[in-house]
């Protein structure tokens, strides 16, 4: 559920019309809603009450600071993948012990700000990642808490660009080979072994494969257990999918319980690392049509909008060819026209959508891309040297921009003209 509805024909974030922030703001615009984040939030994390657990927000899906105070408001963690990510996670409020630090490529100096920050866990993704924060935290006179992330080689049913459990995937270590490396890591005198981590994949819609992937770590425990490695922290990673065009993903609570009654008895504390399935359908981005075109010629003519955002402000249908739905700020009974929706940057794949049906879309309409609000803004470049977005935040009948939209000198801060006498 989300709350964007329409109102005697017009959009409205809660009860803001979405044609009033345009005026104020400008487009392209991502808009967030701040009743459908805290919904979205509270119904996954209250689905494990009666369990052990921390939710830990995945700050790659949705990183604005004011999202993440949300958050931290309501008892959230985060899950990070980048030293960035930690800076705005503290920066945001999130208490320290409630982050966990996730990524194949930690550097020397990731590693010891999260030291510094005295996060809860690492999540070591290699042998040669485990032999160094060995090294940064002997030379910082600390221990360094880990969970290794195994990987189960369970297939997610996903994308293949956002499957992460496959054994031909880059993260996490293979089961056989994660046993050495606990038995290295408890000989190790720079590190505590907290816990186990496991992800398989992103924008999953069924059960079956957390499951899956559940048992192999269950296994897995068991067999440390018989080495005498004790577990703390189970982190079973995100993944859970919304709704885009016709899933039909779990219940938040459907998940849960599946994942309770797999779990048994089990006496470690979860660690929960929901991203897409709290912010996406919490936002959208708003884009004003710039022209309309017929191409002839070819078989069959072909119908473009072209609209004022692109591939560098929502990477998703041209990475992914993934949907989002398209639906006009302005509602009417114009007749329906199948179309393309494209941007203005210099790609054959900056589009938003291809074959769509649509009403009659003309120059200077409002359009507004929904579910965006995982994986869109965050995922945004300056490709062909665009200013990305503003953000804007929306709660009941007021609105505060987030994140102003980036202007020409925002494009050339830190460059430098320069001549070079080189001898």
């Amino acid at each position: 559920m989300h709350h964007f509805h329409y109102k005697d024909n017009l959009l409205y974030c809660e009860d803001v019309p979405v044609r009033e922030v345009v005026d104020a703001v400008g487009t392209p615009l991502y808009l967030y809603s701040v009743a459908t984040l805290k919904r979205h939030f509270t119904a996954f994390d209250s689905a494990f009450d009666g369990t052990p657990h921390l939710t830990c927000f995945a700050v790659k899906a949705c990183s604005n600071i004011a999202v993440l105070n949300l958050f931290a408001r309501h008892g959230g963690g985060a899950d990070i993948v980048s030293g960035g990510e930690l800076f705005r996670a503290l920066k945001a409020g999130i208490d320290s012990r409630k982050i966990i630090y996730s990524g194949v490529g930690k550097t020397v100096a990731e590693m010891r700000e999260a030291l510094l920050a005295d996060i809860l866990m690492f999540n070591v993704e290699s042998a040669q990642e485990l032999d160094r924060l060995q090294q940064v935290a002997a030379g910082m006179a600390t221990r360094a808490p880990v969970a290794l992330r195994i990987n189960p080689d369970v297939d997610p049913r996903t994308h293949a660009y956002i499957s992460t459990g496959l054994a031909k995937n880059k993260f996490g270590i293979p089961v056989d080979a994660a046993l050495h490396e606990y038995e290295r890591a408890r000989d190790m005198e720079n590190i505590e072994i907290l816990g186990v981590s496991c992800h398989i994949g992103s924008q999953l819609t069924q059960v079956e494969p957390f499951i899956e992937a559940l048992r192999k770590v269950k296994d897995f425990i068991a067999r440390l257990a018989d080495r005498g490695i004790t577990i703390r922290y189970l982190d079973l990673g995100g993944g859970l999918g919304i709704t885009y065009d016709d899933e039909q993903p779990p219940d938040p609570h459907e998940y849960a319980q599946a994942i309770r009654e797999e779990l048994g008895d089990a006496d470690y504390t979860l660690v929960l690392e929901p991203g897409r399935v709290i912010a996406g359908n919490a936002g959208i981005l708003v884009t004003e049509v710039q022209y309309t075109k017929v191409n002839t010629g070819g078989e069959e003519e072909k119908r473009f909008v072209i609209v004022d955002a692109a591939m560098n402000d929502l990477a998703r249908p041209s990475l992914y060819g993934a949907f989002h739905e398209i639906i006009p700020v302005v509602q009417d009974d114009r007749p329906g026209q199948r179309v393309d929706i494209v941007g203005p940057i210099c790609e054959t794949g900056d589009f938003m959508a291809r074959d769509r049906m649509l009403p009659e879309v003309r120059q200077g309409d409002l359009l507004a891309i929904m579910s965006c609000g995982a994986y869109g803004f965050s995922m945004a470049s300056n490709y062909n040297s665009r200013p990305r977005a503003a953000e804007v935040l929306v709660g009941g009948d007021c609105f505060r921009v987030i994140r102003m939209r980036e202007d020409y000198e925002d494009l050339v801060r830190g460059e430098f003209v320069v001549e070079l006498d080189c001898k």
